[in-house]
């Protein structure tokens, strides 16, 4: 019996995700991939369940951290290291009442202390009462996490951009038609608005740029988040960095190529200095990118299964998302072998 066929769209995260799940099922996996502007390549992506301004935490979220974590223990066994810490993430917070919000909302199973302001592991400002230490969080280099995915999975991986797909082809650029028995489509904001018609460009998404400003020395030994983010970067030669950045342009309707205007550059300087006011970085370089909210996961109406729109949770829920979906496909591909 041949293997199913199967086409992702897409080679961030969550295609990647698709990718090693899928091959682990047997199928014959190719991922197309135009390599633009990818959120995933993000240097150090943050593993943290705790969200928002009221420490509301998932269940699935909570699911996805252990996954996330698991699948980086199994690509290192299996050869494909990935670069990363799990030695939590700090949360510091303004004041007694958000305080109290963190602590109803922190589920027991969710490894977790309070730390004072002296205790804290990086300098901080003047501020912040109370300390969340997230135990069980990290950070690993996305571009890392995503390359060991993908060579696990052993997937043939052609680099094009998908000009339109149905739910057994996708046509590349070139003109070239791939055809299989099953189509993911797993863009990222860049890719949203490809396909024409057929595609998901004219779905409800939310496009948000960020930045993350590149540091040669890391001011943190341990990822700190509030509003913006300082964690530390590993690079392939072993020498420790680290970065400055956030999420923080206004939401947009479609996807733009443009790097960070200056106001927002004053910005992330401006929060950084509220979260630590010892921090004098030397910037070496500057990272952008663009990502994709409005959440797709399952079959669609045109036979074409999606994954996308994750936003700031790509790390987070990409892998758990990418492994309920490959059940899926295959529930579906079992109860109906002649479609």
């Amino acid at each position: 019996m041949e293997a199913t066929r199967i086409l992702i769209i897409g080679g961030g995260v969550a295609g990647a995700s698709v990718s090693y799940f899928a091959a682990r099922a047997g199928w014959d996996v190719t991922v197309i991939d135009a390599g633009q502007s990818r959120a995933s390549d993000v240097p150090s992506a943050l593993l943290n369940p705790v969200r928002g301004q009221s420490g509301q935490v998932e269940p699935r979220s909570l699911a996805g951290l252990h996954l996330s974590w698991a699948l980086v223990r199994q690509l290192s066994a299996l050869g494909y290291p990935v670069v990363h810490e799990q030695r939590g993430i700090l949360r510091p917070l303004a004041n007694d009442l958000a305080r109290s919000k963190f602590e109803r909302h922190l589920p027991p199973e969710l490894a977790h202390r309070w730390l004072r302001p002296d205790e804290a592991p990086l300098p901080l400002a003047s501020g912040w009462p109370h300390l969340l230490a997230v135990e069980q969080g990290g950070w690993l280099s996305g571009p890392s996490f995503v390359a060991a995915l993908l060579a696990a999975s052993g997937a043939r991986v052609v680099s094009s951009r998908v000009t339109a797909w149905t739910a057994r082809s996708a046509t590349l650029e070139s003109g070239e038609l791939l055809t299989a028995e099953v189509v993911v489509w797993c863009g990222g904001s860049v890719g949203a608005s490809w396909g024409g018609g057929s595609g998901p460009g004219h779905a409800a998404h939310t496009h948000r740029a960020g930045t993350v400003l590149l540091l040669p020395e890391t001011p943190v030994a341990v990822p700190a988040s509030a509003g913006v983010y300082l964690a530390p970067t590993l690079g392939a030669d072993g020498r420790r960095g680290g970065l400055l950045g956030a999420t923080f342009e206004a939401p947009t309707g479609q996807y733009t190529a443009s790097g960070p205007p200056l106001k927002s550059l004053h910005w992330l300087l401006t929060r950084a200095a509220d979260l630590s006011t010892d921090l004098s970085p030397t910037v070496g370089g500057l990272w952008s990118g663009s990502r994709l909210s409005g959440e797709r996961a399952g079959l669609q109406p045109g036979g074409w299964w999606a994954l996308a729109g994750l936003g700031s949770k790509g790390f987070l829920l990409g892998p758990l998302l990418a492994r309920q979906l490959v059940e899926a496909i295959s529930t579906r591909t079992l109860s109906s072998p002649g479609k």
